[in-house]
């Protein structure tokens, strides 16, 4: 399912200082919101933009190059008016909509892809990071006093992307208009009545308000310390392997991709072997178990589960261990059928799902010479070995 994504950036900023709108300032050599929204124009899923931009600042140039319709509107003067009026210029075909906060330019293209996965399953998914220190929640007066310690594992960090089907947002929207308030879309959606997802975020994944953020936001660029901790190891590798017997009937999806023949999968969740071997690969390269232990057959939450979903939660434990994906290299064993026809499309959805390029991603297909099982066409077998470099 296509999606179209809006880029809020209809602030100006006073919390940073200075004349220039925050989301306009360079880092990197390039602007705050160049970078966000060349987030969604690489993503293969994002096929409309919309940028909310302050009343009389000009859109880059560059934009009116852009491969993806891309239209810019002027913001309101709260955040929920702003995307209101982003909403209004999505093209009504897009049943899905991912929100950014266009401060957040280090936004990768797995977490826009777990969030829309998540948002397709329950109507709406935000990203956020569980809070890692105790939490406390004051009385009101000066100085504060503790009133209560909250559980942490109860508090999530909130953050963009968000993604609503659309009526979900548009029920938030229509109550925004009727009075209500909130300071992000979810809470809105929120007092609708809709329940939203929580999804694993980035800590990377910062937004730039403060001076410090802005210095922070450069160190980042210019290789200097980030905001989690260094991996020991520069480099490591880990395989992965996935089989299943095939069924008539069945769906069969690899990839995330739905492949037509007659024959799927018999499996707990979509049967996806090439996603599992991947996954196996990754949780391999980082120590961190098998796809077992994190997503047992015995558990009913992980039956008919799609398997993008489960090589999501794969790359954020990656991400959360120190490292990044660097490539993946995976073969696919099965008589039928041919699978050339369908790499290019795979090689790009893995390639959204594990935040690199598409180059990185290389799927080959390759028969059994009519011998055993999977000779016979009936079964299917994939596989995969991942590398990792530090992400510091």
């Amino acid at each position: 399912m296509p999606a179209a994504a809006i880029l809020a950036a209809g602030g100006l900023g006073r919390r940073l200082g200075g004349d220039v709108p925050k989301q306009f300032l360079e880092i990197g050599g390039r602007t705050i919101v160049e970078r966000s929204v060349e987030a969604f124009v690489s993503h293969p899923d994002v096929d409309q933009i919309v940028v909310v931009l302050p009343d009389g600042v000009a859109p880059p140039p560059l934009w009116s190059e852009c491969p993806k319709p891309l239209r810019v509107v002027r913001g309101g003067p709260r955040r929920q008016d702003s995307v209101a009026a982003g909403f209004a210029a999505v093209d009504a075909r897009y049943e899905l909509v991912v929100i950014h906060d266009a401060a957040r330019p280090f936004v990768d293209a797995a977490t826009i892809s777990r969030v829309m996965a998540a948002a397709r399953e329950s109507g709406a998914a935000i990203a956020a990071l569980p809070a890692s220190d105790t939490v406390k929640e004051a009385e009101a007066g000066t100085p504060p006093v503790v009133r209560r310690t909250v559980p942490r594992e109860s508090v999530w960090l909130a953050q963009t992307p968000q993604a609503f089907g659309r009526q979900v947002l548009e029920d938030a929207i229509a109550l925004g208009r009727s009075g209500a308030s909130g300071t992000d879309e979810a809470a809105l959606a929120e007092q609708a009545g809709h329940a939203v997802r929580l999804v694993e975020g980035d800590a990377r994944n910062i937004k730039i308000t403060t001076p410090g953020d802005l210095a922070a936001a450069r160190a980042l660029l210019a290789g200097g310390p980030r905001p989690r901790a260094a991996a020991a190891v520069p480099l490591r590798v880990g395989i992965g392997y996935d089989s299943h017997r095939l069924a008539e009937g069945r769906p069969l999806r690899l990839g995330g991709i739905d492949i037509p023949h007659p024959r799927g999968p018999q499996g707990h969740s979509d049967g996806d072997a090439l996603c599992h071997a991947i996954t196996d690969a990754l949780l391999g390269a980082a120590a961190a178990g098998d796809i077992g232990r994190h997503f047992p057959d015995t558990d009913a939450r992980w039956h008919g589960a799609d398997s993008v979903g489960l090589l999501q939660r794969a790359v954020a434990l990656v991400h959360e261990a120190g490292y990044r994906v660097a490539n993946v290299d995976a073969v696919v064993i099965a008589e039928r059928p041919a699978l050339a026809p369908h790499v290019d499309r795979i090689r790009a959805r893995l390639a959204a799902v594990l935040g690199v390029e598409a180059g990185a991603v290389s799927v080959k297909g390759k028969t059994n010479e009519g011998m055993g099982e999977i000779g016979r066409g009936e079964g299917i077998a994939v596989h995969a070995v991942a590398t990792l470099i530090a992400d510091a």
